[in-house]
């Protein structure tokens, strides 16, 4: 052992692997995230729920003692049957009768859900052949979804990223890396405000049961596609203009996610943080040939397909250091150059 290390060549062996210990160190790292997630969420949460279980069974107690004709296995039943209704957006209260969960901009909006896999849950097909259907459109759906978004990313990231940096770095002489640490700062706040911000105070206004966190929530679960669907702008009763409302949220949650991934892919985009990301890639060798088919003006998206332009991160470098820039070849053959 001593003469191994004093050798050196265990050393050698410890730099070898370095990017499979940082990768062992990424999925222990991930896995105590997540167990302290839960640890938090059912700290926090489960008194709420018992608080909540005792309130509700001493409800269904006073119920039972002021209707004695009522039992308590009927009452069971028809309580059954109304949450069954509700998981299916059918309420079964009397003010709630007016509004429909499948009127086309309702349907509209559950579309637009699907394809974004936000997926709310709070209006599902009911029927079998809504259910095969929405199989059928999610799985072409999706994957058209990704394209297009790709392809809009990709256009709105050349004029509001690449050459107000490429512009910028030429006016002033400032670093690129520099430049680009700051526009990808200044679009996150003009992100944030935009559609996250602006759209809580609106919501908190529209919606009478919301206050600005419940809104602001509802704008970060919704852009983020988590879709927990515990609130649901829309669904108010009496809601006034809901259809078009309705229209608003579906445009409204469109624009927010190609926004969401333009910050995202400039962010992606800078050296920091591509330095960061290969520290957890496996090597790969690749021959010239193999990395001139690579279209160095293709998007790497990367927060849909990392993995796969890993590779030519070392070839194409949208904001490279002053020492790149200032090479009339490379100025002319990146991406930046075209």
């Amino acid at each position: 052992m001593l003469q191994c290390l004093s050798g050196g060549s265990c050393v050698r062996v410890i730099e070898g692997y370095r990017s499979t210990w940082y990768f062992l160190v990424l999925v222990a790292a991930y896995v105590v995230y997540l167990i302290f997630g839960a640890l938090v969420f059912s700290a926090v949460e489960l008194p709420y729920e018992e608080q909540l279980r005792k309130e509700l069974r001493a409800v269904k107690q006073q119920f039972l003692d002021d209707n004695e004709c009522l039992s308590d296995e009927r009452l069971e039943e028809f309580l059954a049957k109304a949450l069954e209704a509700s998981n299916y957006g059918v309420s079964v209260l009397n003010n709630a009768t007016t509004s429909w969960n499948w009127d086309f901009t309702s349907a509209l909006f559950f579309a637009s859900t699907v394809l974004s896999t936000t997926g709310y849950g709070h209006t599902v097909p009911l029927s079998d052949g809504g259910k095969a259907f929405c199989i059928i459109y999610s799985v072409v759906g999706i994957p058209f979804t990704l394209l297009f978004l790709t392809a809009v990313v990709q256009r709105i990231m050349e004029f509001s990223t690449r050459r107000p940096v490429e512009y910028l770095h030429h006016r002033w002489g400032m670093s690129k890396p520099l430049l680009a640490g700051l526009h990808a700062s200044l679009l996150a706040v003009i992100t944030i405000s935009c559609f996250f911000l602006i759209p809580a105070i609106i919501f908190s206004v529209l919606e009478e049961e919301w206050n600005f966190l419940e809104s602001f929530y509802f704008c970060f679960i919704s852009l983020s596609t988590i879709g927990l669907g515990d609130y649901v702008p829309g669904e108010g009763y009496h809601q006034r203009f809901r259809e078009l409302y309705k229209l608003g949220i579906t445009f409204y949650l469109i624009l927010g996610l190609i926004a969401m991934l333009v910050v995202l892919e400039t962010f992606c985009e800078l050296q920091q943080l591509k330095k960061l990301r290969k520290m957890f890639y496996l090597k790969k060798q690749k021959t010239e040939d193999q990395l001139n088919i690579v279209d160095h003006d293709h998007l790497s998206f990367a927060s849909v397909s990392d993995q796969a332009s890993s590779f030519r991160e070392d070839k194409t470098d949208v904001f490279p250091d002053d020492m790149v820039s200032t090479s009339p070849t490379a100025t002319s053959n990146g991406p930046m150059g075209q």
